[in-house]
Formats: C-alpha cells, sequence, structure tokens
C-alpha cells in the first residue's frame, strides 16, 4: 500500500493524468487520488454532517516511481497544493476527473467538491512544469450539482456529471431520512446531465450550456465515456448493474441504452481501460458492513474489483469468472457480449470498501482506493495464471 501520510485516507476516487505529446503519443502518466480523512465526519452521501472544518486533499504519485524493492517511491507521492483556493472555502472532494496535456500543455482538472452549504465543482489547472500545484480557476455552482457524485470529461471544457439523489442529507428534518429510502428501494429519482463551460475569461455565465443526459436513475454513481466517444457506461448503485449507452460524439446525446450488465456489488466508480476493452467497476459486496464502518461500528468492509471485458459475442459466456476466490458467476447472470471478470477480492482486512479501480496499461498494475480504508491506495499485481490480483503491495 502506497502511504503518503495521515491525510492520505479515505480516497473515495483516482483518475490518471496523461501526459502526450503534440500527436497525442504516450509520454508519461501521473495518478491523482482525491481523498478526505475527514469522511466520517462530514458525508453528504451517507452521513454524518457533524464538522465540516477539516480539508480533503488531492495526491499525485508516478506510478514508475519504484525503490529497489519493487515498492512504491514515497517521495513520488505527493500532496498537491490548491494554489490561489479561497480562504475559508470547504473542500471535500469526491469525483475527480483531469483532461490530458499535450506537448506539455496544462490540463483542466475539475473536483466535486461536496461543501458545507452545498455541491459544487471546482475547476483547477495542472502543469506538467510544476505537477503539484493545482492553480484554482473558479467554483461552479449550480442546481444540477445539487448531489453531483462523479464526473466524466467530454472535452477540456465540458463534462457529464451524475446527481446520485434527489434527496439530500442538507434536507432539515426529513435529511436523515429521505435520502435513506431512496437509495434502499432503489426509487428512480436522480439524473445524469451534459455541462458545456464557457471560459474562464469570458463574462457569461460558467455554465454555457445544460442538457439532461438520462432521468429516472435509481442512484447513478460511476459514470466513464469509452475512448472511441461513442458510448457512455454508467453505475446504478442502487440495483447493482452498469448501463451501457449508445452516444452521440457531436451532440453529446445518449442515443440508446444498449445493455444493462448486473455486477456483483453495489458499484462506486467505473474506469473504461485504455483501449476500451473492458471496463473496472469496484464497489461495495456488502452494504450493511459498509454503513457500520461509517458509524465505527466495525473497522472493515469488503472490497470487490471487477472487469467487464467487452467482447461482442452474440453468446453469452456461461462459464465466466471462475479463477476468483469467490465467483461472479452464481451471483449476476452473463450477458451476450460482455464477460465479468474478478481483479481484486477482500473481506476488508485485507482492503476495505474499495470504491475507484485504476488499471495502468503498461505495468498492469491495479490502483485501488477505499472510501473507508485505513490510508493509502492499494497497487496489486496480476497473477500470471488467473488474472486475479493476488500480489500486493502492502
Amino acid at each position: 500500500m502506497a502511504r503518503g501520510g495521515p491525510d492520505l485516507k479515505y480516497c473515495e476516487d483516482a483518475t490518471f493524468w496523461d501526459l502526450l505529446d503534440g500527436s497525442g503519443n504516450f509520454v508519461d502518466r501521473a495518478l491523482l487520488l482525491s481523498c478526505d480523512s475527514n469522511r466520517k465526519s462530514w458525508n453528504t452521501v451517507m452521513g454524518p454532517l457533524r464538522n465540516p472544518e477539516p480539508r480533503g486533499s488531492l495526491w499525485l504519485h508516478r506510478p514508475e516511481g519504484k525503490g529497489k524493492d519493487g515498492k512504491p517511491n514515497p517521495s513520488r507521492l505527493k500532496r498537491l497544493e490548491l494554489e490561489g483556493y479561497p480562504e475559508g472555502h470547504d473542500f471535500h472532494p469526491l469525483g475527480v476527473e483531469v483532461y490530458p496535456s499535450y506537448a506539455g500543455n496544462t490540463s483542466n482538472l475539475y473536483i466535486v467538491n461536496h461543501a458545507r452549504a452545498r455541491t459544487v465543482i471546482e475547476q483547477f489547472t495542472l502543469s506538467p512544469s510544476s505537477p503539484t500545484v493545482a492553480h484554482y480557476v473558479r467554483t461552479i455552482a449550480s442546481p444540477y450539482f445539487h448531489s453531483a457524485n462523479a464526473l466524466a470529461l467530454t472535452s477540456p471544457d465540458s463534462f457529464y456529471v451524475t446527481n446520485d439523489h434527489l434527496f439530500t442529507r442538507r434536507l432539515p428534518y426529513v435529511g436523515h431520512i429521505l435520502p435513506v429510502l431512496e437509495s434502499v428501494f432503489g426509487i428512480p429519482l436522480s439524473f445524469v446531465s451534459h455541462i458545456t463551460l464557457s471560459p474562464p475569461s469570458s463574462s457569461d455565465p460558467p455554465i454555457l450550456a445544460h442538457q439532461f443526459s438520462t432521468i429516472f436513475v435509481p442512484l447513478p454513481n460511476g459514470i466513464a465515456v469509452s475512448p472511441d466517444g461513442n458510448h457512455v457506461a454508467l453505475a446504478s448503485t442502487a440495483l447493482g448493474h452498469i448501463r451501457i449507452y449508445e452516444r452521440n460524439p457531436t451532440t453529446n446525446e445518449l442515443t440508446r441504452l444498449q445493455k444493462t450488465v448486473y455486477v456483483p456489488m453495489l458499484p462506486d466508480n467505473i474506469r473504461y481501460t485504455h483501449d476500451g476493452s473492458a471496463l473496472i467497476v469496484t464497489g461495495h459486496p456488502h452494504f450493511p458492513t459498509l454503513i457500520a464502518v461509517a458509524t465505527n461500528k466495525t473497522e472493515f468492509a469488503p472490497s470487490w474489483v471487477i472487469s467487464i471485458d467487452i467482447t461482442g459475442a452474440n453468446q453469452p459466456v456461461v462459464e465466466f469468472d471462475m479463477g476468483a476466490p469467490v465467483s461472479a458467476r452464481g451471483k449476476v447472470p452473463p450477458v451476450a457480449g460482455f464477460e465479468v471478470k474478478t481483479l481484486f477480492q477482500s473481506d476488508g482486512t485485507g482492503f476495505s470498501s474499495s470504491s475507484t479501480g485504476l488499471l495502468d496499461p503498461i505495468s498492469r498494475a491495479l490502483y485501488v482506493t477505499g472510501l473507508y480504508a485505513e490510508d493509502g491506495v492499494l497497487v496489486c499485481r496480476p497473477s500470471k495464471s488467473s488474472g486475479v490480483c493476488s500480489s500486493c503491495i502492502s
């Protein structure tokens, strides 16, 4: 497990920041982590809402920075300085996305911030010349962000954003009841939007255009755009499935629900692999235990990371996920064109409350963050025989 200090804990989301040359060829890659060590005192999704004062943090790790023993080099794991961030402004990061840097240009970085008064989206810039300094650009507020959770960029200044609930914890008197009922019963009240921003230097409002991408979704959580731009995957946490939509890259419309793939956990964040051949889904196999961890009634919650391989086959693979310690085969039905495979499992003692998984296309290392993991990020090496992560750095 890569560690960087007491504030590198409870990391909900992670994303790769790709550094490319002027032709779009790969040069380097860094890992960005969205963490909040104060999550057990301030959580607008699961509660409680006790103390919003201590800020969360962003971290950057260079995956290739290894020591002589092959473990991550702590000197390569740095907390980002939020340069220019307003004094006294809350910072409780959840979803994080960054646009690639081309030929050393700065990248736009967006973070969902579950601040004290309302949820907003913070915009920063990152430069390869000073990668540990995030330069504050602006705070973007909108009624369409009232319960924003995850982001998926469609350009340097546009993105999809999920809103996981209609009712939120901030509601007086009923805020501790209605969101729970909405989640437990899978009531389809929430939505996904596509947002296009105006340039920061413009006198126009920050949001240039808004469109509803899909509505009446039960707890939409993680979202990802395929590398070719033709599909969008959306996690419905309440119903335990992933929705695959066809997308019009020109209009950003989600034109058709192509497939629904059930997964053996409550899915949290999702990421396409760099070649688009698979979708990495990370989530929570036992929600009551996750609640118990959040309320300090137990220490560990199970973790599960899977890959949904996109096979395109006309017939479903019946014998799937056979190499896993606990197979998904007995928990979810096979789906034609997609095959579920386990990448990592833990009863919680190995790694707790997994929320995001990222697969490095070069090293094949799997990076896993934990919503309530003790600290750090899990770095996992795949078994040569099964593909299931069996060698984990701790």
